[in-house]
């Protein structure tokens, strides 16, 4: 009983960077979708860019609307029709002959053409009378049912969106869109605006910028930190900072690593690290220097002698974030690129720090000083040091015993507050950006839950450090965040995608985003959540409870309970059991051996059913532009499906006489999962929950793992 089998595989490398909304509220389907597909083929002539796609548009269609009644009249069956379709619509090769020479392909028949090759498709031939499709139903071109509204800032749009293709740079990307995008904005009609609402390359030249400054910061402490040993030794070791930086991306990139949102961070905590072996080493030559030296011997005395040194710092540092490297499963992979940032630039700076830097020393430093103890701020320096801590340094070695007591006991101590600061392995976003996620009760038609959303809409447009509300109704918003998995086509559920203005802090994001929690929790005829974008591999929620057995109802049971354990527990919020409830299916029940003695096949049954609700898919035609166009037969005044479209339904036997629905079929209520899921094969339900403010996963997590254990399953269930 499968619709259609799809196999998804998902990437952090497919995540849209740019998206762009078509607004409109007076222009036609038609010319929304002509703007629309003119975008997609110019975004598509860039070679950086891929999976341009159109989101928030039906497909074209060509309806077939039959008339059942005066096809009974006819004794015309549905199988005749659908047979003289898909007859016309097969395209089969002729194959090729010889002549003389040369090869020819025979071309037969082929496919249709347009529309009115349609309606004149011969269904039946009788008393030397052809009955054509357009006597019996009204064949024209139209739209497939709306499943995906679209919506930027509470006006009609469509939503166009672009990923990158592995291994371009997304800086240099975007100077390629950018003006394509500009130009085409300039040839759109005066009922159509382009709003770039979205662009990852603007986030990431962000960040970018801010490792630029991070850069120039560490430079002028550099120079300060220095000013005791001279303009010319803060110079060198000045030179080795982006050296070094320089170096480690050379050998991130030679190892397969690019320079992404994580690899960044991994180079900010860098640069407090590289600086140290250059210091290190310019200081030792530096005091060679003094104690009257030439500036070659004592680069490669003081070289030698705290190389060893260097080495061992270098080798502590990239030990001690060697775990991150080996991290398993996804979560290692995700955050790889962060060590190896640290990694590669720390060995870069030790490489630096042991050959430029005793190069540099040897030619540019002084090898005299105007005065024996050095410039005035090592004079300063000196004196600080030969005063209140030489006495401090004094006593703590003379008394050995207390010293290594004192410290244990403040290391000790340290230890403690692990507790109070807790543990989080992934922080969340600091993006100016969230998601409002809306859920109307099971079921719930598409309209219900639009009706809910332009509420929602309306309440977030009110606040100044909003500047766009996405909205998707009836599907998740296009995938723009790389650990987020947008929602497949649902009528009861609402994504918006939140952008605040760009001067937004991050304190006064997350401000925002409790003050709606607070207001929307609970919400009349939904459930809304407040998201904020979180690190991390792609997760469900921060917490989930996966129960796995083979009895679907004591999986429901048992997640009732667990449900219930999650509401209990200090720090959760939107707790979801996806088993909660059941679907109401309505079935129709066919008396088969009636069927049979009436000469009606069931395949015949379950064709005029589907027609009668929501049409059926006889294939696709090419068009005069080269595009598929779907074929769909459906009932005449049809509209949207209800009840109604089950009664006084008349299905055709075999020798073309109509015989109502109700004689061989009955219609009954059954219940049923919305979903089953499977976890190595083994059935499985999930119940999940998302943690509030002030509360850390991890905390929470062995809160609930500890209730878990204390909770008795049945033989042949467990939990993970």
């Amino acid at each position: 009983n499968l619709a259609s089998l799809e196999v998804r595989r998902v990437l952090p490398s497919d995540v849209n960077i740019i998206q762009i909304a078509l607004v409109s509220e007076s222009a036609s389907r038609d010319k929304m979708k002509a703007v629309a597909e003119d975008l997609q083929d110019k975004l598509e002539q860039i070679k950086q860019l891929k999976n341009i796609k159109i989101h928030g548009l039906p497909e074209r269609i060509v309806r077939i609307d039959l008339q059942l009644e005066k096809m009974a009249q006819l004794r015309i069956p549905l199988e005749a029709v659908i047979g003289n379709l898909q007859s016309e619509i097969a395209n089969i090769p002729g194959g090729s002959v010889d002549a003389s020479t040369k090869s020819f392909n025979i071309k037969t028949s082929g496919n249709y053409k347009d529309v009115e090759e349609i309606r004149n498709t011969i269904v039946l031939s009788s008393n030397n009378k052809n009955i054509l499709l357009k006597d019996i139903a009204a064949v024209y071109s139209s739209y497939a049912e709306e499943t995906h509204v679209t919506r930027l800032n509470g006006y009609r749009s469509v939503f166009v969106t672009a990923a990158q293709k592995p291994g371009e740079n997304i800086s240099k990307t975007q100077e390629v869109y950018a003006p394509v995008i500009e130009e085409f904005k300039k040839t759109l009609p005066a009922n159509i605006d382009l709003v770039q609402h979205f662009d990852q390359a603007d986030n990431v030249n962000k960040r970018l910028s801010g490792l630029g400054m991070d850069f120039i910061i560490a430079i002028l402490l550099v120079a300060i930190t220095l000013l005791p040993l001279g303009q010319r030794a803060a110079l060198i070791v000045m030179i080795s900072i982006p050296l070094s930086l320089a170096i480690g991306i050379v050998l991130m990139n030679a190892m397969g690593y690019t320079l992404n949102q994580l690899s960044i961070v991994g180079l900010v905590v860098a640069l407090g690290l590289l600086v140290d072996d250059s210091i290190v080493v310019v200081e030792n030559i530096e005091r060679w220097l003094r104690d009257g030296h030439s500036r070659m011997e004592a680069t490669l005395k003081a070289t030698q002698q705290i190389g060893l040194a260097v080495v061992g710092c270098t080798a502590t540092l990239i030990i001690a974030f060697l775990p991150l490297v080996f991290l398993p499963e996804a979560a290692g992979e995700f955050i790889r690129s962060l060590p190896m940032g640290v990694i590669t630039s720390v060995l870069a700076s030790m490489l630096v720090s042991l050959t430029i830097i005793p190069f540099l020393s040897s030619r540019l430093l002084k090898e005299t000083h105007g005065h024996p103890d050095g410039n005035i701020f090592m004079r300063s320096l000196k004196k600080l040091i030969n005063g209140s801590y030489s006495v401090l340094l004094d006593k703590a070695l003379s008394k050995p015993w207390w010293t290594i007591g004192i410290a244990l006991i403040i290391f000790i101590a340290s230890l403690q507050l692990f507790p109070v600061i807790g543990f989080s392995l992934f922080p969340a976003s600091e993006k100016p950006q969230f998601l409002v996620e809306i859920t109307t009760p099971l079921q719930s038609n598409l309209a219900y839950t639009d009706s809910i959303t332009k509420q929602i809409e309306k309440e977030l447009r009110a606040y100044d450090e909003v500047q766009y509300v996405a909205t998707n109704v009836g599907k998740g918003n296009p995938r723009i965040y790389y650990n987020v998995i947008p929602e497949n086509e649902r009528t009861d559920y609402t994504q918006i995608f939140v952008q605040l203005q760009e001067d937004t802090p991050p304190y006064q994001k997350l401000a925002l985003i409790e003050t709606l929690r607070s207001k929307w929790t609970p919400y009349p005829g939904a459930k809304v959540e407040v998201k904020n974008f979180e690190q991390g591999p792609p997760i469900n929620a921060p917490v989930e409870v996966r129960l796995f057995g083979d009895n679907l109802d004591t999986l429901r049971s048992l997640a009732a309970r667990v449900e219930q354990t999650l509401e209990k527990t200090e720090g959760t919020l939107y707790i979801t059991n996806p088993v909660t409830h059941l679907k109401s299916d309505i079935k129709v029940d066919i008396d088969k051996d009636k069927a049979q003695m009436l000469g009606i096949p069931t395949v015949t049954i379950d064709r005029t059913v589907r027609l009668a609700v929501a049409g059926l898919n006889v294939g696709k035609f090419s068009d005069e532009n080269g595009e598929d166009v779907e074929i769909l037969l459906t009932k005449a005044n049809q509209g949207q499906s209800t009840l109604d479209a089950l009664e006084n339904l008349y299905v055709n036997n075999q020798q073309g006489k109509a015989i109502p629905l109700n004689q061989v079929a009955e219609l009954k209520l059954e219940s049923s999962p919305i979903n089953i899921n499977h976890f190595d094969k083994i059935r499985m339900v999930s119940v999940t929950a998302f943690v509030g403010k002030g509360f850390l996963v991890d905390n929470v997590i062995n809160d609930v793992v500890a209730k878990m254990e204390a909770m008795p399953l049945p033989a042949g269930y467990s939990y993970g």
